[in-house]
């Protein structure tokens, strides 16, 4: 597993300290699979980009801002979405804009969703090692927002409270 022992109780003390308003640690996390680490860096050799080690390390504000206060995902809903990416099964997603690794399986959220998690590395600011940047639940018809904000309204409409 590309994941280490303790990695899902850094990922949530991180983001919980964030939540806080506290400055999250820098911890590594992980590693990149022998296969999904070749793939990379034969591409990013291939296009004149400079080659990863495979660490992975996280901080977590960018997952924060954009999965918890954009989406309104939960702490916990975050740690099961990096999860389901660190698959040993993650495929690599190579472009010029990004490098990623994407669960082929489906997964079934809270919400109704069947989604392929997908872990986003940052590569360039901290080379040679890769920061876990973004986790993104591809196929997320359904946000957290939006079943909330839902529920609300029924609950106005059931109590004759004007909206």
């Amino acid at each position: 597993m590309p994941l280490l022992p303790n990695a899902l109780q850094i990922v949530r003390a991180n983001l919980e300290e964030i939540a806080k308003g506290g400055k999250p640690k820098t911890a590594t996390i992980g590693h990149l699979s022998a296969e999904q680490l070749g793939t990379i860096n034969k591409y990013r050799k291939k296009n004149g980009l400079p080659e990863i080690s495979g660490e992975v390390f996280f901080v977590g504000r960018h997952v924060y801002d954009s999965r918890v206060r954009g989406d309104d995902y939960s702490i916990d809903d975050v740690v099961d979405q990096i999860a389901s990416a660190f698959s040993d099964e993650s495929q690599v997603i190579n472009s010029l804009k990004m490098t990623a690794i994407r669960n082929p399986k489906k997964r079934k959220d809270r919400y109704g969703n069947e989604v392929r998690d997908e872990a986003v590395f940052e590569c360039f600011k901290h080379n040679p090692k890769a920061q876990l940047f973004s986790v993104v639940p591809r196929g997320d018809l359904k946000k957290p927002w939006e079943i909330k904000r839902a529920a609300s309204e029924a609950a106005q409409t059931e109590s004759g409270s004007p909206g």
